[in-house]
């Protein structure tokens, strides 16, 4: 049947990425009921090492480093879930309506496309951060804005690939409506290109985040997030360099098990239709 596909990439990858995946997932939703609350202050126990109370320590002003880590965790996950969701219905909605209209459809959903690609992605959710520092929804405003580009562009040309094929233009004689089309031969074929898309958006969204904060832009302290936390915890570095690590181990695991998961993706293929 037209539309089906297998996995055809390395085994190994799909399991490491969706493994290391869920082990940050259930960390992250685990993390609050485990630790201790992640704003409160202790003054007094400022950048102790790793202990049964404090599992990875305080950091300069005697916050549980575990809480937070766990926290910046769920940060991290839930916005670019909810980014790359948006931007994947945003973007693939346009991008089936240029395929299938064409002409001046096409036309001006391109030149939409090319205008936002015309600034860089981080200069551009700069921009929209600008409207509300230190705010939440604009950087995921901008981070929508970036990525449904992406997704326009890849389902745009695989829609007009698979439209113009020999299996949709039999369904069209044999009488079958644009819905049967799209469900039996458009969104199989779109499956894997955009599983691949949304998981490199997803990589992209934790990055941009975690520098956006790095760089003091994104989301400000207090607030429990990767950037932030490697702010704060840059300057004790000789003191307590065990506190850097967990930060930088969580940010490297999460955009591996990203990577990884999009690698696998990316290596299926449609299958062949049969006549």
């Amino acid at each position: 049947m037209a539309g089906t596909w297998r996995w055809r990439g390395p085994g190994w990858a799909v399991g490491w990425g969706v493994g290391l995946l869920l082990a940050l997932a259930v960390l992250a939703l685990l993390g609050p009921v485990l630790g201790a609350d992640p704003r409160v202050q202790d003054l007094s126990r400022v950048r102790e090492a790793p202990s049964a109370r404090h599992w990875l320590g305080t950091d300069l002003l005697g916050r549980d480093q575990f809480s937070r880590l766990t926290h910046a965790l769920r940060l991290s996950l839930s916005l670019a879930l909810g980014a790359v969701a948006l931007a994947a219905a945003a973007g693939t909605a346009l991008g089936l309506w240029a395929a299938w209209r064409g002409g001046w459809a096409d036309g001006l959903c391109r030149r939409l496309a090319d205008a936002v690609q015309a600034l860089p992605a981080l200069l551009l959710v700069l921009l929209v951060a600008a409207v509300a520092p230190g705010a939440f929804w604009p950087l995921y405003a901008g981070l929508v804005l970036c990525l449904w580009v992406e997704f326009f562009r890849v389902v745009r040309v695989q829609a007009r690939q698979v439209l113009a094929g020999p299996p949709v233009e039999a369904s069209r004689l044999l009488g079958f409506g644009s819905g049967w089309i799209l469900r039996h031969h458009v969104v199989p074929a779109l499956a894997p290109v955009l599983l691949t898309q949304a998981a490199l958006g997803a990589a992209t969204t934790v990055l941009a985040l975690s520098t956006l904060g790095f760089v003091g832009v994104g989301l400000q302290p207090p607030a429990a997030e990767l950037g932030v936390m490697l702010v704060e915890l840059l300057p004790s570095w000789r003191e307590a360099p065990w506190l850097l690590l967990p930060p930088l181990l969580a940010l490297a695991v999460l955009s591996v098990a990203l990577l990884l998961l999009a690698d696998a993706l990316g290596a299926t293929r449609p299958m062949e239709s049969a006549a």
